[in-house]
């Protein structure tokens, strides 16, 4: 079991840096600047992270080929997670597992890159567009960092007391 995590371990991280490299080339492409956020286009507010309306994407991202290709990028994104968990777990809630420690290790990795890369985040309390799917999603980046630590935990707790 702990080879198929560390094997999970380095295939999330390596991909966070994929990740971040896309951004950081988008970022340089489209100029970089934090998401403003009208209270008309919030569509569900929860602590930590604001949904908002999905005409707002445009305004995110003007370009709507390239936003087309963002939100093809994103959904890329998360069947590489799943597929990898897939092969990775044995039964159904071990690939379940294996998607929420994958997803947790490359999202916060994603993070981490971006700061090693162009110095951003500052600080917990800035403020990211988390996913543009199926609507944009935008919060302090406190709010990803504190679920993936929670997905990576539970996945470790459940995956290294399963007997394989």
């Amino acid at each position: 079991m702990k080879k198929r995590v560390l094997k999970i371990t380095v295939f999330a991280t390596s991909f966070a840096f994929v990740e971040a490299a896309v951004v950081v080339y988008l970022r340089h492409l489209l100029g970089s600047t934090e998401p403003s956020i009208d209270k008309h286009e919030i569509l569900l507010l929860l602590p930590g992270i604001a949904f908002l309306e999905p005409e707002t994407a445009i305004k995110i991202m003007t370009n709507s080929a390239l936003l087309n290709v963002e939100r093809l990028r994103e959904a890329s994104t998360i069947i590489m997670l799943a597929a990898v968990a897939s092969l990775t777990g044995l039964r159904i809630r071990e690939k379940i597992a294996f998607f929420f420690l994958a997803f947790g290790i490359w999202d916060i990795f994603y993070y981490v890159f971006l700061r090693l890369t162009i110095g951003w985040p500052k600080s917990f309390s800035d403020l990211d567009i988390f996913f543009l799917l199926p609507t944009p999603w935008v919060g302090s980046i406190i709010a990803p960092i504190t679920a993936s630590s929670l997905l990576i935990a539970g996945s470790l707790l459940y995956l290294l007391r399963a007997k394989n």
